[in-house]
């Protein structure tokens, strides 16, 4: 029995819209919310877009932006507090107003900037100088917190199996959004994925993104058809679930394939920090693991400096799915 899908645009995704129309018109109106789902704006879509529909359209483009409020002012400025603004990911003002001239740039360099380090800042404009302040002296000053609004990373699973089943579950408890491509894929093996892909046997419905990660847990039916796709695609960071040997086999036949060392430095196979994982479980949290340490830019050494003493009894981890 096939499991249930959501509806999915014309270009077959349905997680990420992959329009790359501009959202700003020509007179530099923001293009009212896409309610079609094929990437074109409604007719008469010139007026100035609402905030909250702004950045509704923009998570649902899984596009990243930042959010500038005015929280404080003192003396004579144009912007009241409250006041907000959507930045695009370029640093662009798509929505919204927080002031004009040197303070709206000052605004959208701190934007680009927060969603660089994903850290909110708050940054003050001082309009009274005009040497250091913005320089535009109104004879006033305002508050402004510039938030990053920033999308879910997107976790592809390519495969089944309990490994691929856990792998699922432990990354959306982490904070991953998970869309798996199997044929055996259902809402009962995977009921935490905000996806399921059931009809792509050749994956040519892979869409990934410069920043998903995917894990290959296709149990030696398919990793090499999949991995030059996704590696063509740019993908990031891929992880292979397989034995030594057989992540021996598939690095040579990329190589073959004309792929260099570097894009086989996105490549980790056999995936996974060695935790000595015997079972699925285990071997489903040392793949989880090293996705989080490679986003968040981690080590993997102990927090207090000490290095780890393996016990000689320590049979080496297999990362096989299972």
């Amino acid at each position: 029995m096939r499991a249930m899908r959501p509806d999915k645009p014309p270009d077959k995704r349905y997680i990420r819209l992959t329009s790359t129309k501009r959202l700003i018109t020509e007179d530099g109106h923001m293009m009212q919310p896409d309610v079609r789902g094929d990437g074109r704006p409604n007719a008469g879509a010139s007026a100035p877009a609402d905030v909250l529909d702004t950045m509704l359209t923009l998570r649902a483009r899984r596009q990243p932006f930042a959010l500038a409020t005015v929280i404080g002012t003192e003396g004579s400025v144009s912007a009241r507090i409250g006041s907000k603004a959507v930045i695009d990911r370029d640093g662009r003002v798509v929505a919204g107003w927080v002031g004009g001239g040197c303070a709206e740039g000052m605004v959208c360099q701190t934007a680009v900037d927060c969603l660089r380090t994903q850290e909110g800042q708050v940054i003050e404009l001082d309009m009274n100088d005009e040497v250091l302040g913005t320089g535009m002296p109104c004879g006033g000053s305002a508050r402004v917190f510039v938030e990053p609004m920033l999308q879910k990373p997107l976790l592809w699973i390519l495969g089944h199996g309990r490994v691929a089943e856990t792998v699922c579950r432990i990354a959306a408890l982490v904070g991953f959004d998970v869309v798996v491509d199997d044929p055996m894929a259902d809402s009962v093996r995977y009921p935490d994925a905000v996806g399921l892909l059931t009809d792509d046997i050749d994956y040519s419905q892979l869409t990934i993104g410069p920043d998903d990660y995917v894990v290959v847990a296709t149990q030696h039916k398919g990793d090499h058809e999949s991995l030059p796709r996704l590696l063509r695609e740019g993908a990031n960071h891929v992880a292979l679930i397989a034995s030594r040997k057989r992540s021996r086999l598939i690095l040579d036949f990329l190589r073959q394939e004309g792929f260099g060392e570097d894009d086989l430095a996105h490549v980790h196979a056999p995936a996974g920090l060695n935790l000595g994982a015997r079972t699925p479980e285990e071997i489903a949290l040392s793949v989880v693991s090293e996705i989080v340490m490679h986003r968040r830019g981690g080590s993997g050494a102990r927090k207090d400096g000490r290095l780890y003493s393996v016990p000689a009894t320590t049979e080496p981890q297999r990362a096989e799915a299972a």
